[in-house]
């Protein structure tokens, strides 16, 4: 009897699913995420475009282009886990082509008035990424393998 009941107890423990181990947050927090940004970077010019959040997910869609073309699209998107946040993106090169497989996936790390920062579940790509707005001033902080660096974007007026 004792083994079947550590059996069931294994069993549920391991289809349960994976639930984000952050601080607890909604995506109604990341509200002041929402709009449309967009800056020179060096290479070119990238824009954010983060939908409002709605039914415990918020997304969006980013561009790079350079030399009057588009080099990169990103998805980005950030659903309710558990007490807190999970964020997944993906990127694809000119004609959808898949930059890496599947989704990089990342935890929230903290969480502030007008910041939040994810770090990764995996080994491979990011070791974290940020947002933090001040003003009109919207700004991703990468943190990679190879060190840290801001891409500062500037909201920009709705179409």
């Amino acid at each position: 009897m004792r083994y079947l009941l550590i059996q069931s107890i294994l069993c549920l423990v391991v289809s349960a699913p994976v639930l984000a181990d952050g601080p607890p947050a909604t995506v109604s927090d990341l509200a002041w995420m929402t709009g449309h940004y967009a800056g020179n970077t060096g290479n070119g010019t990238l824009e954010e475009n983060w939908a409002e959040p709605e039914g415990g997910s918020m997304a969006a869609l980013v561009r790079s282009t350079g030399d009057g073309a588009t080099n990169m699209i990103e998805l980005i998107v950030i659903e309710e886990e558990g007490s807190s946040l999970m964020l997944r993106l993906k990127q694809w090169d000119p004609g959808m082509a898949p930059r890496a497989e599947g989704f990089q996936v990342m935890e929230l790390l903290e969480i502030g008035n007008n910041k939040v920062v994810f770090k990764n579940v995996g080994e491979d790509g990011l070791q974290q990424l940020g947002y933090s707005l001040d003003g009109d001033q919207f700004t991703i902080s990468v943190t990679t393998a190879q060190g840290a660096f801001d891409i500062p974007l500037t909201r920009r007026a709705a179409h």
